[in-house]
């Protein structure tokens, strides 16, 4: 007999989530090390602000491109070959010999994790229904807050033992080689996949829009034209959501650790606390997921409960700004996991904002398009950040990163309407 199960979709999520987690490992491998990296080679934070631009560079530019790919070949083909890429990217950085060879490799690595949202926003959309998917989303979501934790113990933890950096992007490189194993055993679209159970398909395609009934993940399965997603409001509004807040969580993400240096704080007491605000983005994601599916089920309208949390989470990132007035390592700490919990808790509800309002064509095409959008606000913003750190301070970075979420909330309130739908049925009703 056939092994079946009825929680197939949150095994599902799991994968999703180890996904995420290596992908974060992997690209916080660099900035944790980058102290060390930083005095070996005597770069500036502008020289270091140049490779972290690489990586963004491809990272955003890829999110649109690999958005329409998934969309076309499935999730399947999709992820797998990504993970693939990346993971021979960042084992090939233990090559690099200065500035440009280290920039070169992350380039190389952010074109392949450009995969991961739009591929696990999709999968979401594939698997689980819109109760539900604010769970699902902040599962795979809190992979990156506990993977940045991880890479915080282990990537220091390698190059002590080795006593060189080298050999540590060789084995967080590998991790993605072991989840491509384990995913292409077991992840199927739910209309094909051999151990789902009767119940949980039926649970699952209940929830489906009536528009784009053929099976997405079907290879050479047509994505909406670009155009069409751009010239909708709906579009822009969820851009405008991750342009605006996610320049934000990658200054914490690639700068926290020299924000605190150069507030005189030493790389060992700066480490015990550099693991608060990434749990804490963790408990946001889980916390904002868990707010809007539990509104949902007590009637409230998709839309709403998605919008409530963006806007509370608007408010707690504004936070920032009184770190200005704080002078000890554990107020400091307090206050940056305030705004990463505010913003993993909105950025759940951005994250779900394809799969609630766009046919499953189009799911991994929009969550590109607002990657991109949000790559590329941090391009600026991480070029603005290591000019105006090496010349002033912090400060003005803080104050920014205090107002660009309240613009965000203003601009995912105002754009995305609860009501609006299309006469093709690619927009739906939330």
């Amino acid at each position: 007999m056939a092994f079946t199960t009825t929680r197939l979709r949150w095994y599902i999520g799991g994968l999703l989530f180890l996904s995420t987690v290596i992908n974060y490992v992997d690209r916080q491998t660099l900035s944790v090390l980058a102290p060390y990296l930083k005095t070996e080679y005597a770069w500036t934070n502008t020289d270091y602000s140049l490779i972290v631009i690489a990586f963004r560079l491809a990272y955003s530019l890829g999110q649109t491109v690999v958005g329409r790919w998934v969309d076309r070949v499935g999730v399947r083909k999709g992820l797998s070959a990504a993970v693939l890429w990346y993971s021979v990217a960042a084992m090939l950085t233990s090559l690099a010999v200065g500035l440009k060879s280290f920039a070169g490799f992350r380039f190389l690595l952010g074109a392949g994790e450009a995969a991961n949202w739009p591929g696990a926003t999709k999968a979401v959309s594939e698997w689980f229904p819109r109760r539900e998917s604010g769970w699902a989303v902040a599962l795979f979501d809190s992979g990156s807050s506990v993977g940045a934790a991880i890479a915080l113990v282990l990537v220091p933890a390698l190059f002590h033992a080795f006593g060189t950096w080298r050999p540590v992007f060789i084995i967080t490189g590998a991790l993605g080689l072991l989840w491509i194993v384990l995913f292409r055993r077991f992840y199927y679209p739910p209309e094909t996949h051999p151990w789902i159970s009767a119940e949980e398909r039926a649970y699952i395609l209940a929830d489906r829009e009536p528009a784009g009934t053929a099976d997405a993940d079907a290879a050479g399965a047509r994505p909406v034209p670009a155009r069409r997603l751009l010239g909708l409001r709906q579009t822009w509004g969820i851009i405008a959501g991750k342009a605006l807040t996610d320049p934000v969580w990658f200054f914490i993400t690639d700068w926290f650790m020299i924000y605190l240096v150069a507030r005189g704080f030493a790389v060992e007491e700066s480490a015990l606390w550099f693991w608060v605000p990434f749990l804490a983005a963790d408990a946001g994601n889980f916390l904002g997921g868990g707010i809007s599916s539990h509104l949902i089920g007590r009637g409230v309208a998709v839309g709403t409960a998605r919008k409530l949390v963006i806007a509370v989470g608007g408010v707690g990132m504004a936070s920032l700004m009184i770190t200005l007035w704080l002078t000890g390592l554990g107020p400091l700490a307090a206050c940056f996991a305030v705004a990463t919990c505010s913003y993993a808790a909105l950025s759940t509800m951005v994250l779900n904002l394809p799969a609630d309002l766009y046919d499953r064509r189009a799911v991994a095409s929009v969550s590109g398009f607002s990657g991109t959008g949000a790559g590329l606000g941090t391009i600026a913003a991480t070029l603005g950040i290591g000019v105006v750190s090496d010349y002033y301070s912090f400060a003005p970075v803080l104050v920014v990163a205090s107002i660009a979420p309240l613009l965000a909330v203003v601009a995912v309130l105002t754009l995305v309407r609860n009501t609006a739908t299309s006469g093709d049925g690619l927009l739906r009703r939330i």
